[in-house]
């Protein structure tokens, strides 16, 4: 049997043993105790000086009196560490620190929120501060029924607030969502105000960036999770991605801009061709396209009918000999 490595204070069951009948016999035979080294290691059992076959036993009250001086004086070296670390870190308290951004008492730069009640109430209390403008992308409508209702017109009264202090709202939406109540009901019910939205085939997950100095967006799939960022390179970052896309995409509130069509094929035909030519799937097309599946096979059997189609990887073929995805819309 493999013998447990221990410390003194937690003798095996089986060196207690040993040591008792060492104890109670005065010496016992070296191979009695050859399975429990830790008498000999502990100095509780040691050669008689007569017979080198032979191990005696240390009393118990002077084996105690060692081993607690042993302790004593770790305890005492650690006390001088301890007196040691105070006095060198004692002259460090002393020098003023520089607070840096992420440091001090201010804003975290990354702080995690957690709920739908949270996050609502750490965006609404951002857009409170708010005088210059909102940057919202939107990939799909928001929640439904009475939490989503509830949901937007807080969104809505908060907007409103911005919009009467004299900033502005730019939100990019999918094209999937133009033509939406859920949608184009709140942009319509603004009073007065800078307010615009365009659409795009794909935009990327949902992002609020108030003022240039604050953002929002989700860290995980469900949306029960958010991310609230105060880094100013990040922000920087969100804000020029933000831009780039709005000068893509096409304008659909106050006026809505109807995309051409190029060679008779729509632009919505247009985006699915190009995921059909990177290999995707009906079913991921559908998910990049915020449209359910049926709605992206019938947008493919039309593109497949404009362009003559008989098959799927014709299809393909086909798209790229048209030139349709070297053409500007």
């Amino acid at each position: 049997m493999t013998h447990r490595e221990h410390g003194v204070e937690e003798l095996c069951a089986a060196g207690e043993e040993v040591y008792e009948r060492a104890l109670r016999e005065g010496r016992i035979p070296v191979g009695e105790a050859a399975e429990v080294p830790c008498l000999t290691d502990f100095g509780l059992l040691h050669p008689a000086l007569d017979d080198v076959g032979l191990l005696e036993p240390v009393a118990p009250a002077a084996a105690l009196h060692r081993l607690l001086r042993a302790s004593a004086a770790r305890v005492a070296e650690e006390r001088r560490r301890e007196d040691r670390l105070v006095e060198r870190f004692g002259q460090l308290l002393r020098i003023g620190v520089r607070q840096t951004p992420g440091t001090g008492t201010g804003p975290a730069m990354l702080r995690l929120l957690s709920g739908t009640e949270q996050i609502n109430r750490a965006i609404t209390d951002a857009m409170v501060d708010a005088t210059e403008e909102s940057l919202t992308i939107q990939p799909h409508s928001g929640l439904t029924g009475a939490r989503g209702e509830a949901a937007r017109d807080a969104a809505f009264l908060r907007d409103q607030a911005l919009l009467d202090r004299g900033g502005r709202i730019r939100v990019l939406y999918q094209h999937t969502l133009r033509h939406v109540p859920l949608v184009y009901g709140p942009l319509e019910h603004f009073r007065h105000g800078d307010t615009e939205a365009r659409s795009l085939d794909e935009v990327p997950d949902r992002l609020i960036v108030i003022d240039r100095k604050i953002a929002f967006l989700p860290a995980n799939e469900d949306g029960t999770l958010a991310l609230e960022v105060r880094h100013p390179a990040l922000i920087k970052y969100f804000v020029t991605t933000f831009d780039r896309l709005w000068r893509l995409a096409t304008p659909m509130f106050p006026k809505a801009v109807q995309p051409p069509s190029v060679n008779g094929v729509t632009p919505r035909q247009r985006a699915i061709a190009a995921l059909l030519v990177e290999g995707h799937t009906d079913a991921v097309i559908a998910d990049r396209l915020g449209m359910n599946i049926r709605t992206a096979r019938l947008h493919i059997a039309k593109l497949a009918a404009t362009l003559g189609s008989d098959s799927r990887a014709q299809l393909g073929y086909l798209i790229a000999r048209s030139g349709i995805l070297d053409q500007e819309p």
